[in-house]
């Protein structure tokens, strides 16, 4: 059985992790506020320049773009967000299994066919480990990601892809859905892929646009500012998602810890009661024996 001073440095040691856990629960939540109001005010933007970039490329025919090409050879580029800190859950965890799922699912079991882009310390550190090629990494953007470092970003990975050794590009992110909820989420960046029918409206209307000087001028300059805004819509929803993984994480942390000390706080008694009883049965056992 241990000892009163034992179970007493053990309550101290549980309650300053508590402290620990509820601020930093305090904090994420704080931080969550914020990204979920960028994440939610980009949405429609996003969409919206899908739509119109969709609607674009549905009235052009024979147009030939570097970020069209479709190439027969070449390795698999996979962008990865995660976070750069841990304690989040299984919010990074959840990002890698999909990462890993996406690369069975094409086939990619030869690490050497596959290059990646790793957003946040956790994906670097991961794949790194595991012997994968990670030709460029991004630390310490994965709670604030700004607009110029999803520029860079789209930069360099239409740079990769217009050398032909890149096959395709896809990207791993996680979509906040809400504050208990995300979801992770593979989406395929280049060669960017026409769909049919262009933008619809409500009540079945397609949207029809005048392009100056010709759709085809207007595709190949929306082309790269279309990725651009889809990487940055992307890290928005990942920075919310691991911003309310952390709180959730962290809340669960700490009612664990409140339940920790009150089964702490009644061994404790139980224990103090034992010793005062045996102390008792040792005066009174003294006791008769002297009479």
């Amino acid at each position: 059985m241990a000892s009163l001073q034992d179970i007493r440095r053990r309550i101290k040691s549980v309650k300053s992790t508590q402290k620990i856990t509820n601020a930093m629960n305090m904090v994420a939540t704080s931080k969550l506020r914020r990204a979920k109001e960028a994440a939610v005010a980009n949405k429609p933007y996003a969409e919206k320049t899908r739509a119109v970039v969709q609607n674009v490329a549905a009235h052009t025919e024979g147009f030939s773009h570097p970020m069209l090409e479709v190439h027969e050879d070449g390795k698999k580029l996979i962008l990865v967000l995660a976070a750069d800190k841990g304690l989040a859950g299984a919010y990074s965890s959840n990002v890698f299994k999909t990462t890993h799922a996406q690369m069975e699912v094409n086939g990619v079991e030869d690490k050497s066919n596959v290059s990646l882009v790793t957003v946040g310390r956790k994906a670097r550190d991961h794949f790194r480990l595991r012997g994968y090629d990670i030709a460029r990494s991004y630390i310490g953007i994965s709670e604030k990601p700004k607009y110029e470092n999803a520029k860079e970003i789209a930069e360099y990975l239409i740079q990769r892809f217009e050398t032909g050794d890149i096959k395709n590009i896809v990207m791993v992110y996680t979509r906040f859905v809400s504050a208990i909820s995300c979801v992770p989420e593979v989406v395929k960046l280049l060669p960017f892929e026409k769909e049919s029918g262009g933008e619809e409206q409500s009540g079945g209307l397609r949207a029809e646009y005048i392009y100056e000087p010709s759709a085809e001028a207007v595709l190949s300059h929306l082309l790269p500012q279309y990725l651009v805004t889809v990487i940055y819509a992307a890290m928005l929803q990942s920075a919310a998602s691991e911003l309310s993984s952390r709180m959730n994480a962290m809340q669960n942390a700490t009612d664990n810890a409140e339940e920790l000390i009150g089964k702490l706080d009644l061994y404790y008694n139980k224990v103090r009661q034992a010793g005062i009883t045996n102390e008792i049965t040792e005066i009174v056992g003294g006791a008769n024996a002297l009479n």
